[in-house]
């Protein structure tokens, strides 16, 4: 069932953005070479802890998955597309890493992701960062009153199929409020005019992800959570919650 939001409400879920912002910004400021993963779950753990939020990343185990989610952070690196499980890695110059994060105030969530290069970035690894990056933006832009989820995926997915990227159909955006994962479901490719009606009130997470090998393919690691590139290509994941009001889309998630 999908909810319709209250002004309120909406208000109550940018003050869930503002945190979820400040968490990604903390741990982009901290990844350098030489940091591991797990310390930058410590360091949105301690953004969310300050602003008295909890995760809803952590200990969520949906029905994929075999364990329940051990950090409050996916940290994605390389070939890793999403749900990347934090651990003791050492970040290396060059690595392409993806952060996604949540989180949960006063009952409504937030949920957001970034990616960036560490260090010295790659030619190909920028043009990958900058086409999703677009892709979110023209995903964001055609949620507007009166428009269809299908056009929000046609939005993102000729932006990256235009580019040749490949683009993962089993994952992709969904409605957030109470829950970090409600209906409607947002895919990252899709036809015009298909699909739920948007209307005010309406909150998602729109999230491109891309996979720089062109195919669709991917992996999943033996964690059971970790999906990677089938051919062994980097890939890239931004994220926003966003408000479909009758003034335009409103992005929730940013600082």
């Amino acid at each position: 069932m999908v909810e319709i939001k209250t002004e309120p409400a909406v208000d109550a879920m940018r003050l869930t953005g503002r945190v979820v912002a400040d968490a990604l910004a903390a741990v982009r400021a901290a990844a350098a070479p030489g940091v591991r993963l797990l310390e930058l779950d410590e360091v949105a753990r301690a953004v969310l802890r300050e602003a008295s939020a909890t995760s809803p990343f952590l200990g969520y185990r949906p029905s994929f998955a075999p364990t329940p989610f051990p950090a409050v952070i996916c940290a994605s690196v390389n070939d890793a597309i999403v749900h990347g499980i934090p651990d003791g890695y050492r970040l290396r110059d060059g690595d392409l890493v993806s952060i996604d994060c949540g989180a949960v105030v006063d009952g409504w969530a937030g949920d957001a992701a970034i990616s960036f290069t560490v260090g010295t970035p790659r030619p190909e690894d920028e043009r990958l960062l900058d086409t999703t990056q677009r892709a979110l933006a023209a995903g964001i832009a055609a949620a507007v009153p009166g428009a269809r989820i299908g056009d929000v995926s046609h939005a993102i997915g000729s932006i990256g199929r235009a580019a040749g990227y490949g683009i993962s159909r089993d994952f992709g955006g969904h409605g957030i409020g109470r829950q970090m994962h409600e209906d409607p479901s947002v895919p990252n490719d899709g036809r015009p005019g298909r699909g739920f009606l948007l209307r005010p009130g309406l909150v998602i997470a729109i999230e491109p992800m891309f996979l720089a090998g062109g195919t669709d393919a991917y992996v999943t690691d033996d964690d059971g959570w970790t999906l990677r590139t089938a051919d062994g290509s980097r890939a890239a994941h931004f994220e926003h919650t966003i408000a479909v009001t009758e003034d335009g889309p409103r992005v929730l998630t940013m600082p």
